[in-house]
């Protein structure tokens, strides 16, 4: 698809779709010289199978946003400026990863490869992420004792088996009728029971889900409605005004709301502002995102090939997060926590995570991230009959 240098034509966007982990035998065997009334279905084949420069450069620029977001956390005490553009940030940051991933997953109906690309995407890279964050834990905490255990993400494993259990349901999302509302409701009610319990963080699976639920819904033509020219446009007073409000709430607001990992009563709140705050936050997170989305840029760029790499950038730079708080780089040097102080950890977090999603980093963690393990998975034959 041409993408015209200033993105403000209403090209078309692509159907989302979700590669075939096993080619075709026709897409593997193709002819090196295809005749001439090939070609033209040749090209229809790569344009809709190819990556969409504006989603890869929406998911890079969200996990800069992540990564940079988990850098302030130790910096930003003491300053209310900091800790606004964290609430700002943290307002929208993970819920439009989390739409962009519903958005894909539309196409998800449980057939044989589609758990197969389950198993070996997602739940392979929370067992060996989840045991390997747990052993940081131990060896930085100078904590022996600290638990290996899968049906307790720990630290931003979480993310991972949220999108496992979102994944799989993702049928049913399609069943019902109005899905957002249900999943609204479900959040609601995760909101108001304090004892939901610690596995597989159920509380954040179901307060982000309306987001995941919210991007199973959407159309390609919502994303080129949000980047019309005057969506653009109105996206600045957006932001503007959102900062003015998170630099009013910064010394009010307990943080806890935008982790979504706690209920109303734990925030120490009554139960009916839990669900107000539930519902407000999704409000105003639906909004920063789709105006975050709005000047993400639809042509390719420097980092659009950097989108096909952020499961990495995001398994891998909380190490570095934790790494440095566990060995109190903070505490040592003080100077981090003064304005060019925080500037410094917010380019050093946002070129070394921009490290993390380059090809290279990716091909290296393949073996985890994207393993093919056809050894441990039956041959479908109801796949294999159409390519005879």
């Amino acid at each position: 698809m041409f993408h015209p240098p200033l993105g403000f034509q209403r090209a078309p966007l692509p159907q989302a779709r979700e590669p075939d982990p096993l080619p075709t035998t026709q897409q593997a065997s193709a002819p090196a010289l295809p005749a001439p009334g090939e070609k033209s279905a040749q090209k229809s084949i790569a344009k809709s199978t190819s990556r969409d420069a504006y989603f890869d450069n929406a998911k890079y620029l969200a996990i800069v946003l992540v990564a940079v977001a988990h850098a302030w956390e130790p910096v930003m005490d003491g300053s209310r400026v900091s800790r606004a553009l964290y609430m700002l940030v943290y307002t929208f940051h993970m819920p439009a990863f989390i739409v962009i991933s519903g958005y894909f997953s539309r196409s998800y109906s449980g057939k044989p490869h589609q758990l197969r690309r389950l198993l070996t995407g997602i739940a392979l890279p929370y067992v060996v992420f989840e045991v390997a964050y747990s052993l940081l834990a131990r060896w930085g905490n100078d904590d022996p004792g600290h638990p290996i255990s899968l049906l307790d993400p720990f630290y931003l494993t979480w993310f991972l088996a949220a999108l496992f259990i979102w994944r799989l349901t993702t049928p049913l999302w399609q069943l019902i009728r109005w899905p957002l509302p249900v999943a609204l409701g479900l959040a609601s009610l995760a909101v108001l029971t304090p004892k939901i319990g610690d596995d597989l963080n159920l509380q954040r699976v179901l307060q982000f889900l309306p987001f995941f639920v919210l991007g199973l819904c959407l159309k390609p033509e919502h994303f080129q409605l949000v980047r019309r020219l005057e969506v653009r446009l109105l996206a600045l007073p957006l932001f503007a005004g959102a900062a003015v409000v998170a630099y009013w709430a910064a010394p009010r607001m307990n943080l806890g709301w935008f982790y979504h990992s706690k209920s109303g009563q734990e925030l120490g709140v009554p139960w009916w502002s839990g669900v107000v705050m539930n519902f407000a936050l999704f409000g105003c997170a639906v909004l920063l995102t789709a105006g975050f989305l709005a000047w993400v840029p639809r042509r390719r760029t420097w980092f659009t090939v950097l989108g096909a790499g952020t499961i990495c950038g995001y398994v891998l730079h909380g190490f570095l997060v934790k790494g440095a708080d566990y060995s109190g780089i903070v505490e040592s040097y003080g100077w981090l926590r003064s304005p060019s102080g925080e500037i410094v950890v917010t380019l050093f977090m946002a070129a070394v995570v921009t490290l993390m999603c380059t090809p290279p980093v990716r091909r290296a963690l393949r073996w985890v991230t994207e393993p093919e393990m056809a050894w441990a998975f039956k041959r479908d034959l109801t796949e294999l009959g159409p390519r005879r």
